[in-house]
């Protein structure tokens, strides 16, 4: 587990061996350092974790939304219901979310750019590793959230996100 608290950007970590309750503790390590406790800067605007859900810790809620992924499930009585689980895939890219945003990653292949549908949201999207963050606009000028992050495997995401690449606004926001 301390390995994982050394790797750097683009090295993955090793999440795949670990009980659930060893992975959870080393991501919380990373979360906490890399976001948490840490002052989190976008050219210059402070990010902040996303607003809580109910009533839960704004970070906690913020954790399970970058380690998990939502997908529907049916219930018994036959009722489509949102879930979320474990994300390797997002997981592992955990400690890449501070390098994207602080945009220090050396890579050419990054694209940032801002989109209004369905609402005004800024894009680091990594081309080359098929990673992207989503930032939104505070109400209070100079300041975002962070909205998530994720490895882009499906194509239909891919699709989405080229798509909005394409009706980018002419400026950051």
């Amino acid at each position: 587990m301390p390995f994982n608290l050394l790797k750097k950007y683009p090295k993955l970590l090793d999440l795949a061996s670990y009980s659930v309750q060893d992975r959870t503790d080393c991501l919380r390590k990373i979360y906490k350092r890399d976001i948490e406790c840490y002052d989190l800067f976008f050219r210059s605007s402070r990010i902040y974790p996303t607003k809580s859900e109910n009533d839960e810790s704004t970070f906690d809620t913020h954790f399970t939304h970058l380690t998990t992924k939502e997908f529907d499930e049916i219930s018994e009585n036959g009722e489509k219901v949102r879930k979320r689980s474990f994300d390797m895939l997002r997981s592992q890219r955990l400690h890449w979310v501070k390098t994207h945003i602080e945009e220090t990653t050396g890579e050419s292949d990054i694209l940032v750019f801002s989109n209004d549908y369905p609402a005004v949201r800024t894009y680091i999207w990594n081309k080359k590793e098929n990673y992207v963050v989503i930032l939104e606009p505070q109400r209070k000028p100079g300041n975002y959230y962070l909205l998530t992050t994720f490895y882009i495997n499906e194509k239909k995401t891919m699709n989405q996100l080229k798509s909005k690449f394409k009706n980018r606004l002419s400026d950051i926001r």
